[in-house]
């Protein structure tokens, strides 16, 4: 059973879990991954999800605002073993009820075309695809998404 858990940037948890997302990006993104890290620092998000199986910490999810009414959805991971069971879903879910009790209007996000499983999830959770954005404009490797909440 997947028990979800609200937290911050400073849970050991969210940090370790990060490390791993990180290693396994920088394999897909290979020379880019430089590129994509710059935009993946944890000092601007203050709202996380975890998601705990059997009490281990299994995945994780983030949001921090982008604009006024937007939040950017950032730091999606479920531990490779543990895929497949929905527990990805249940976390973009659990951060999309939070932006909404936050008074946020909408959820952005990118992620990369050598991620297909994620571009999979968004998809399944009626995310639509939009021109990339800010910093991801013209970025042939970024995939762009929104969602009305």
């Amino acid at each position: 059973m997947i028990i979800l858990k609200r937290t911050n940037l400073k849970n050991k948890d969210f940090i370790d879990l990060v490390r791993l997302l990180d290693s396994d990006l920088a394999i897909r993104d290979g020379e880019a991954h430089s590129f994509y890290s710059q935009f993946n620092k944890l000092d601007q998000i203050k709202y996380v999800v975890l998601a705990y199986e059997d009490g281990k910490p299994v995945g994780c999810g983030a949001i921090k605002e982008y604009e006024p009414l937007i939040v950017e959805v950032k730091r999606m991971f479920v531990l490779p073993e543990c895929r497949g069971k929905g527990t990805a879903s249940k976390v973009l879910q659990e951060l999309e009820n939070w932006a909404r009790e936050l008074g946020f209007e909408k959820c952005i996000l990118e992620t990369g075309v050598k991620q297909p499983e994620a571009i999979v999830l968004y998809q399944k959770n009626s995310y639509q695809f939009i021109l990339n954005y800010g910093q991801y404009a013209g970025v042939k490797e970024s995939v762009c998404f929104e969602k009305e909440l």
